[in-house]
């Protein structure tokens, strides 16, 4: 497994919510990419209520990823845009086929990369609410799929403040997986992490071999919940799970943990940037045939109950 950790900020003229200084690039050789390798990248960043400067962030962090040879790079959930306060992504909400969605469609390719942005601030079936929707470009700039998130953060945060998304965003109904060059890719946002149920369809029934976890997990939830709930996903549905994570203060009122975070099918942490709170990427190798080894010899998908099984044991 070959990681590279790439941790940049404002330099240049480049607008930046991060004031750090930039352009560092450590490296860390943990053994010989196999022949079968397939480079991948995720992204951590603390998106502000500024979409040209979040732009200006991400076009930066694509060519970085697409100059280590990743073939996908992952953004964080709320990627292009973080309210002041919640309602505030209505004012910026668009149509998939708008002026912001066109931009990032043009960094993908321009860089010849694919993008997972997610989730995106999509036009609603009214004007009181949006989609938060993960959305999946290939490296000519075309739309592959999209994912509109299930389970929405209606939550009283221990020690924290108290969210609402219901209160503008319409939930989606579907599960969705899509092809890539890295595998087939399993969509999920933020809060549908604590729902084990999205995974285990994406794995048993629409076939998976790598989840996408896009999120913007507080920093109370994170600190306690982030790390092991990926890692169990990993392990439970035998997939690489992807994690792009927001993060730090977004304004006076939310601030994100971090932590992005790339894991393989047997749960094992293979890349992770060394600073939680810093805006970068981090670049992996991950190759498919351990997925089909640890599926091999651990074949739970052959075991694994179904679900009339259970209707009769519970009654």
């Amino acid at each position: 497994m070959h990681m590279h950790c790439v941790q940049t900020s404002a330099i240049g003229g480049f607008a930046s919510p991060i004031p750090k200084s930039s352009l560092s690039l450590s490296s860390t050789t943990m053994a010989t990419p196999s022949p079968n390798s397939l480079r991948v990248a995720a992204a951590q960043m603390t998106s502000v209520s500024d979409l040209a400067a979040n732009f200006a962030t991400c076009s930066r962090l694509v060519k970085e990823a697409a100059s280590a040879g990743a073939k996908l790079l992952c953004f964080p959930e709320a990627f292009s845009y973080v309210g002041t306060k919640d309602g505030d992504s209505l004012s910026v909400a668009q149509p998939l086929d708008g002026p912001i969605m066109n931009q990032y469609c043009s960094l993908a390719r321009e860089s010849s990369i694919w993008l997972s942005l997610g989730g995106f601030q999509e036009k609603g079936s009214d004007p009181q609410h949006l989609c938060n929707t993960h959305v999946i470009v290939d490296e000519t700039g075309k739309i592959r799929s999209s994912y509109r998130k299930i389970h929405l953060f209606d939550v009283d945060v221990p020690g924290g403040r108290v969210y609402k998304e219901s209160s503008f965003t319409e939930p989606g109904k579907d599960i969705v997986a899509v092809d890539s060059p890295i595998g087939r890719l399993g969509l999920s946002v933020c809060y549908d992490l604590r729902f084990p149920e999205v995974y285990q369809l994406l794995r048993f029934k629409h076939e998976a071999q790598v989840l996408l976890v896009p999120s913007a997990f507080t920093k109370v939830t994170g600190a306690a919940h982030w790390e092991i709930l990926l890692r169990a996903r990993a392990i439970e549905t035998q997939c690489y799970v992807i994690a792009a994570a927001q993060t730090g203060k977004h304004g006076d009122k939310r601030e994100s943990y971090g932590d992005t975070l790339i894991i393989d099918p047997w749960g094992t942490i293979v890349g992770r940037l060394p600073d939680r709170l810093s805006t970068g990427i981090v670049v992996s190798d991950i190759d498919l045939s351990l997925v089909d080894s640890v599926r091999e010899k651990m074949p739970i998908d052959k075991q694994r109950m179904p679900i009339d099984f259970w209707k009769a044991a519970s009654l």
